[in-house]
């Protein structure tokens, strides 16, 4: 039995599992300036996910890499075709990873701002470019028989890539949002169940949007398949949980909600995975671009050793710092002067 199938599941997965786990990540960094009213707040909204995010971004690292070894043909291509947009998604998730760390250097009003803003900018572009990626392998992009892409840098920002990537953004704004929900308490709590309110009829609008696009650019049916469905369900579910104020149940529905959305994307694409807008001839498929089978084989058998331990080390993570975060935590401690009944006698005193 071929693995190639098995493969593009698998790749279809690490990138669900990266929006999941990350989107939450960049719609914390986009909010934590709006939920956190001064410096304790906000570190409190950057400390719910502190011990977290670098873990969620390996997901990413992993999911390149997967591509690389499984499908070097489909790779190749993308990267050369991808490379501007994807050096700015780089300098974006350096930019926010250094944010996080530098911010509290230095005790300085302009010098937090300024991370601030660097910090929000990035957690805004990363899904946003990555959203645009995607869209790209399913809209099509000019790409010859020689499986080169002989476009430029605009024909990525073609209108239903960038309709996904303003989809994604505001996935991770209320993914983010009932995260923070979870996550923190007293008036930050209700200042993101505010932000979760006001942006979910935006997101829910543009998620039925993006399905019915994704839907026509994809398919010759007329019904939507079980992930489409699933997409638009979720998201009106996750829109109505939050303004019951129930935040386990409407974090859980953003989640199947991203979820849905990205492998709606890859499920449409298969079996291609790159759409040649100059020739359907030309596209890309999971057999012209697959790794040997030896290559897939050896490869099976580490994500078959690997990958539980990785997911049972991130659920251990996620179980170890469950507990809320607290602004109270990260206010400095009154300065208390001595009582007068404390003073000790001067010199002389009897």
């Amino acid at each position: 039995m071929s693995l190639v199938p098995f493969w593009f599941i698998v790749i279809a997965i690490l990138w669900t599992g990266f929006f999941v786990l990350e989107g939450f990540d960049f719609g914390v960094g986009m909010l934590h300036d709006f939920v956190g009213t001064d410096e304790a707040e906000r570190r409190a909204a950057i400390n719910t996910i502190g011990p977290l995010w670098d873990g969620n971004e390996v997901w990413l690292i992993v999911a390149g890499a997967g591509m690389f070894a499984a499908f070097p043909g489909w790779y190749a291509t993308m990267f050369s075709a991808l490379y501007l947009a994807l050096a700015l998604l780089l300098a974006s998730l350096i930019i926010r990873g250094v944010a996080f760390e530098y911010r509290g250097k230095r005790d300085a009003a302009r010098w937090r701002g300024t991370w601030d803003v660097l910090l929000t900018t990035g957690s805004l572009l990363a899904p946003l470019l990555i959203g645009v990626a995607l869209g790209d392998l399913l809209h099509g992009l000019p790409i010859n028989a020689s499986q080169d892409f002989t476009g430029s840098f605009w024909d990525l920002l073609q209108p239903y890539a960038v309709f996904t990537g303003v989809t994604f953004v505001l996935i991770c704004l209320q993914h983010g949002a009932t995260f923070l929900c979870l996550k923190t308490t007293d008036g930050m709590r209700e200042r993101s169940w505010l932000a979760a309110r006001r942006v979910a009829p935006f997101t829910t609008a543009a998620v039925i949007g993006f399905v019915i696009w994704t839907h026509v650019t994809a398919s010759t049916t007329f019904f939507l398949n079980v992930i489409e469905l699933l997409a638009i369900l979720a998201a009106i579910a996750a829109a109505w949980l939050v303004y019951e104020h129930r935040d386990g149940f409407a974090f859980a529905a953003s989640a199947v909600t991203i979820a849905a959305c990205v492998l709606s994307i890859f499920v449409d694409l298969y079996p291609n995975v790159m759409v040649s807008s100059t020739n359907h001839t030309y596209n890309l498929t999971v057999s012209n671009t697959a790794s040997g089978a030896y290559s897939l084989k050896a490869m099976t058998v580490v994500v078959i050793i690997f990958l539980p331990l990785v997911l049972g080390y991130q659920a251990w993570t996620y179980y170890v710092f469950r507990k809320r975060v607290s602004s109270s935590d990260f206010r400095p401690e009154p300065k208390v002067s001595p009582a007068a009944g404390d003073a000790r006698p001067g010199p002389g005193a009897v």
